[in-house]
């Protein structure tokens, strides 16, 4: 694994810590759909499926994770959701929802990570 794959992972295994400690369950992680792409993390809260796109990034470089959500990533995003269902059965009675967990790790001190609901 390269350091760029090496950082994603790194940030999934937090984010996947943050999503559980807030009471989640995770499903499955890196959950693929043909050549439609991958999602990060896939979990359950309650009677709700969330599709969990993961962005990572070091604080000194780039723009903030949230700006990788662009509309074509959005739409990607959607079209996963979508395979999910048609792989899965019906919806579950609260649906399915796209969220981002963004991390941000500084040069010094513990990394930051921020889960926003329904990017997409």
């Amino acid at each position: 694994m390269n350091a760029t794959g090496a950082l994603g992972r790194y940030g999934e295994d937090l984010a996947a810590r943050l999503l559980t400690g807030a009471g989640m369950t995770v499903l499955t992680r890196n959950w693929r759909c043909g050549r439609t792409g991958e999602v990060d993390i896939v979990a359950r809260e309650g009677d709700t499926v969330v599709l969990c796109e993961v962005k990572t990034r070091r604080a000194s470089r780039f723009e903030h994770p949230m700006a990788a959500v662009t509309p074509a990533k959005a739409e990607r995003l959607r079209l996963l959701a979508a395979c999910w269902l048609e792989r899965h059965g019906a919806a579950p009675p609260g649906g399915i929802r796209i969220d981002l967990v963004a991390v941000v790790l500084p040069r010094r001190g513990a990394p930051r990570a921020e889960h926003v609901r329904g990017v997409a």
